[in-house]
């Protein structure tokens, strides 16, 4: 992996070895790296959702350890994290004026949106486009 892409930190912020495999959680910050990860994932199948976060968010930090559970849980999901600061074309490009803001996207199209730190019904929507 690059510099400008990272994976799974426990919540305090510590990596973990690479002989725990966790669930993976890829955080962004390029926006050229995350378009070339996008158009990859565009032909496959599997369900992305991603999360436009921000740092000084309170809700984004509330819901992130439900994000590491669902991606433990659903192994055949991607999840991924934006920074809206950081990257903020990508969040431009869907729409995004809120945060978190969760976008469900299966071979390049978006098939749902929900804003706000709303746990269950993000899995809801998770369980129903992940088959």
């Amino acid at each position: 992996m690059g510099a400008n892409v990272s994976t799974w930190q426990e919540p305090n912020g510590s990596s973990l070895p690479p002989s725990q495999k966790k669930p993976q959680v890829i955080a962004f910050h390029s926006s050229a790296k995350w378009k070339v990860h996008f158009e990859a994932l565009k032909q496959t199948s599997k369900l992305i959702v991603i999360d436009f976060t921000a740092s000084w968010c309170g809700p984004c930090r509330y819901i992130e350890p439900a994000i590491y559970e669902f991606a433990a849980k659903y192994t055949d999901v991607e999840f991924v994290k934006i920074d809206v600061d950081e990257l903020e074309d990508v969040a431009e490009e869907f729409g995004v004026q809120a945060m978190p803001t969760f976008i469900l996207i299966k071979q390049g199209k978006q098939l749902d949106k929900i804003v706000g730190a709303k746990k269950e019904e993000l899995q809801k929507k998770i369980e129903k486009h992940r088959v």
